[in-house]
């Protein structure tokens, strides 16, 4: 058995303890248990021989649950008698207090809300190479949608409270303020693959983007932005694209008017609503066939009749309806159009596969 598994194992019980009961509760199991071992270990220190921790162990159990069979080996002396008397009051008192607590966390849903809470923790835990949406409000909830759609794990945080529409398989959602450092650690930012801040406010969207960048320095961030000048304090801080709702918005409605077949088609593409045509981001590996070949040569339309329409070269400029001349460098980013089966094709081909 290998260490890895060996460890998983061993933490495996904590991992269940910790799901079964809330936190609360798991501090309160401690005190019945310490009165038990009390109770075991006092009545032969009491009585003496021929008094046995069994026999103290059976006295604690009969007195604690009430039953009261009898006194053995032995009668109690009288401060054994005292003993059990506070032993029975005390056990009694704690035993109640743990039950009605437990019945009035199911009652008002709060155990349901706790456990709830610790299997997110469970899942955040574990959750590697997913993304992260800031802000819950109009744009967020289409991300988280879209994310949805794609089949995507994501995780949501909001300072609000959890709607009660909330009903995505691959999204978990973390409540609290994504400005903290610890809020975006639950979240799991230091193993996330990107994270959305889609705040209605620039200057929190600057502070989480900044604080993401600081926690994990390899993350993609795209920052949503409402005024002019917010897009260059964005780039500043290490977002690596920025989002503005109404530029966007002004661009596709004149798009809408003068180019309405353009515009449909390129949202239909990027929706994936062809079932013949797809477009997609191709990575091209250094160890690739593709690095260093110009678009020509390397023939991805005549051999696997996938279109290249951008590259996105290694330092950031982008080349668009790129000819045959174009050299394909290590690292660079190729969108292509095809089917599927081309596109992974090809996919592959860029990986160096």
């Amino acid at each position: 058995m290998s260490s890895r598994h060996h460890n998983h194992l061993v933490r495996l019980p904590g991992r269940l303890w910790r799901r079964l009961l809330p936190r609360r509760l798991r501090r309160l199991v401690p005190v019945p248990l310490a009165i038990v071992a009390a109770g075991t270990v006092g009545y032969p220190l009491i009585e003496g021989p021929p008094w046995t921790l069994f026999d103290g162990l059976y006295m604690t159990v009969i007195t604690l649950t009430t039953l009261g069979y009898g006194e053995i080996p032995q009668p109690l002396s009288r401060p054994g008698r005292v003993f059990t008397m506070a032993l029975a009051l005390g056990g009694v008192f704690v035993l109640f207090y743990i039950a009605t607590d437990v019945i009035r966390s199911m009652v008002t849903g709060e155990l349901r809300e706790l456990l709830g809470r610790e299997r997110m923790r469970d899942r955040l835990k574990y959750r590697r190479g997913h993304l992260i949406v800031c802000g819950f409000g109009r744009m967020g909830k289409i991300v988280c949608d879209e994310l949805e759609r794609l089949g995507h794990p994501f995780v949501a945080v909001d300072t609000g409270p959890p709607p009660a529409d909330w009903g995505y398989r691959h999204g978990l959602l973390v409540p609290g303020n994504a400005t903290e450092d610890e809020v975006l650690k639950r979240a799991g930012v230091e193993h996330a693959r990107a994270l959305i801040t889609a705040v209605g406010s620039d200057a929190e969207n600057l502070y989480i983007a900044l604080s993401a960048r600081l926690l994990n320095p390899a993350l993609v961030v795209v920052a949503r932005a409402e005024e002019e000048g917010a897009e260059a304090k964005l780039r500043r801080v290490g977002v690596n694209k920025v989002i503005s709702p109404y530029l966007s918005g002004g661009h596709r409605a004149v798009q809408a008017v003068l180019q309405p077949a353009v515009l449909q088609v390129l949202e239909t593409v990027a929706r994936g609503a062809f079932s013949d045509l797809l477009a997609v981001e191709v990575r091209v590996g250094a160890g690739s066939r593709l690095a260093g070949q110009a678009l020509g040569a390397a023939r991805l339309a005549a051999d696997y009749e996938v279109t290249v329409v951008g590259v996105l070269r290694p330092n950031g400029d982008a080349v668009n309806a790129p000819t045959g001349d174009t050299v394909i460098e290590p690292g660079a980013v190729l969108v292509a159009f095809g089917t599927r089966e081309n596109l992974d094709r090809v996919g592959a081909l860029a990986a160096g596969a």
